[in-house]
């Protein structure tokens, strides 16, 4: 899981760039794979990460110190989220161009090796396939496996942020990774 943000020891105090910088190193990674959870790898997620830190560092001014500033930092990527979703409205179908790509995208020793390729290309379809089984999934369900494996919240830190019970969060959980597996399975 990812370190903890060292909390930032001011109220109402306008945050400097070191501290913004220090938070924003250390947890670029959780929000960036919750959007990867959410809308599959790639410059999408990468956009979304930046405009969450964007509005994070405009609105840094309104950040008090009642809840952990993960936790005002993801309900800011869930925003972002949902005005992306909003956008989207009308488009209901889900493409793999950009998903599966020619080796070009790989890393170079990727390029090198037959095996090292093939195991590559493997993950980026089995990502690609997952990606479409989350889909599939309602928002609520998406939304959660994105906090719990794409940004590595624990079932707490999940319940405060969407404001369900943790047992509920525990629960919706089970069944989504059981639909999750079933649908996957049908695969093979």
């Amino acid at each position: 899981m990812a370190a903890k943000t060292q909390f930032i020891p001011w109220f109402g105090a306008v945050m400097s760039a070191e501290d913004f910088e220090a938070i924003y190193n250390t947890e670029l990674p959780r929000v960036y794979h919750f959007f990867c959870y959410r809308f599959g790898e790639g410059p999408l997620a990468e956009d979304l990460t930046s405009t969450t830190f964007e509005k994070a560092w405009r609105g840094r001014n309104r950040f008090r110190q009642q809840a952990a500033f993960s936790t005002w930092l993801f309900s800011i990527a869930r925003r972002v989220a949902q005005d992306y979703y909003r956008q989207l409205r009308n488009v209901a179908e889900v493409s793999l161009d950009g998903v599966v790509d020619s080796a070009e995208g790989m890393q170079p020793e990727a390029r090198l090796g037959g095996a090292i390729l093939e195991e590559q290309l493997d993950k980026r379809l089995d990502f690609a396939h997952l990606s479409l089984l989350l889909a599939q999934l309602a928002d609520r369900e998406r939304e959660l496996v994105a906090l719990k494996y794409g940004a590595g919240f624990t079932n707490r830190a999940i319940a405060q942020l969407t404001r369900l019970t943790e047992s509920n969060v525990a629960v919706i959980l089970y069944r989504t990774l059981q639909t999750l597996r079933s649908l996957w399975e049908a695969k093979l």
